[in-house]
């Protein structure tokens, strides 16, 4: 079956980094586009950053020039380099993988940032 898991998250002070990762099992991982969201308390989950199979990066406007994702098909894993981080970067961040059809999750790893 399917499984994306994610590692690294954590307490960080403002202005430090974490760097997440997540490993993919189960699919064709070089075809799907991944992405990671985040999720804060009362919010809706939204996009951080997704990356196509060609490679092609959405950011969004929030972590333009601080986050840099990455993808490594042959390990069948892609990693989130958060820099600069800010409190309001606090949620619970989740591995997507997506084609056409549909969307598989991973269970989501804290991330706190607070002095």
């Amino acid at each position: 079956q399917v499984q994306l898991v994610e590692s690294g998250g954590g307490l960080v002070q403002p202005g430090g980094s974490l760097r997440l990762s997540c490993q993919a099992s189960g699919i064709i991982f070089s075809l799907w586009t991944m992405g990671w969201y985040r999720q804060a308390p009362g919010e809706q989950r939204e996009l951080v950053v997704s990356i196509t199979s060609a490679g092609i990066t959405v950011y969004a406007d929030s972590v333009k020039g601080r986050f840099t994702i990455s993808r490594d098909n042959a390990k069948k894993t892609v990693v989130l380099q958060m820099n600069s981080l800010k409190p309001e970067d606090t949620a619970v961040y989740y591995c997507g993988a997506q084609n056409n059809l549909r969307t598989y999750w991973g269970q989501g790893t804290q991330v706190t940032v607070s002095s």
